[in-house]
């Protein structure tokens, strides 16, 4: 099954002014990029390691369940919310909502919360090589997890990396979402072969003096 979302994005015709092609599909994208690191941490919740060396040991089971199922759900539905800075739904509020439904959503409502979201997650999703196995974050410095095989940690780095995209992607969204929704009116376009000043159709010139008028 080929995934048409790589071939030509989702059909959206309900927003005021025409969505860029790569925000559509950039939009429909996170979730799926994110979706990897997901599946990738529940096992956790369980008490299963992914081949970590970790010390210390792992929360109860009535902490580490809940947790890990809600950031991961969590996960997607920010995610999946994003998709409003291309669609209809995030102009006009949901009928089904309550107070604000039907109402339309003035720019800075959506885009504040965006690009404020955006950048925390690009600070808390950034770590910075010092060297010595240690890395820089906003945590402070850290000492990079080990594990167990290659394999492992070839598996961490493949489903975890792409979640440092999230903020990013997340900002460049509330931008394009903000200039699509400001952006100025067009004028009104001119007949073809007329100028501005031109009288509009069906107009009469007064007669000038001492002209003779036509039989």
């Amino acid at each position: 099954m080929t995934l048409k979302i790589l071939h030509r994005p989702p059909s959206v015709g309900d927003t005021e002014r025409p969505v860029p092609r790569w925000a559509t599909r950039l939009a429909y994208a996170l979730p799926l990029l994110l979706l990897p690191s997901c599946l990738w941490r529940l096992p956790f919740a369980l008490h299963f390691e992914m081949g970590q060396v970790q010390e210390g040991g792992m929360p109860a089971y009535w902490l580490s369940i809940p947790y890990v199922l809600g950031l991961s759900v969590l996960t997607e539905v920010i995610a999946i919310l994003t998709i409003g800075l291309v669609r209809g739904w995030g102009e006009v509020a949901p009928a089904w909502i309550p107070v604000i439904g039907g109402r339309p959503v003035r720019p800075p409502a959506a885009v504040v919360p965006a690009v404020l979201g955006g950048l925390i997650l690009t600070f808390l999703f950034t770590a910075v090589p010092v060297g010595g196995g240690r890395h820089l974050t906003v945590y402070g410095v850290i000492d990079t997890v080990g594990y167990s095989s290659d394999a492992w940690h070839a598996l961490a780095t493949v489903c975890v990396t792409p979640i440092a995209a999230w903020g990013p992607i997340t900002v460049v969204l509330a931008i394009a979402y903000y200039r699509r929704r400001t952006a100025r009116s067009s004028s009104t376009p001119l007949c073809h072969g007329t100028s501005p000043t031109a009288d509009p159709p069906g107009a009469q010139r007064p007669a000038r003096a001492g002209a003779v008028p036509r039989s």
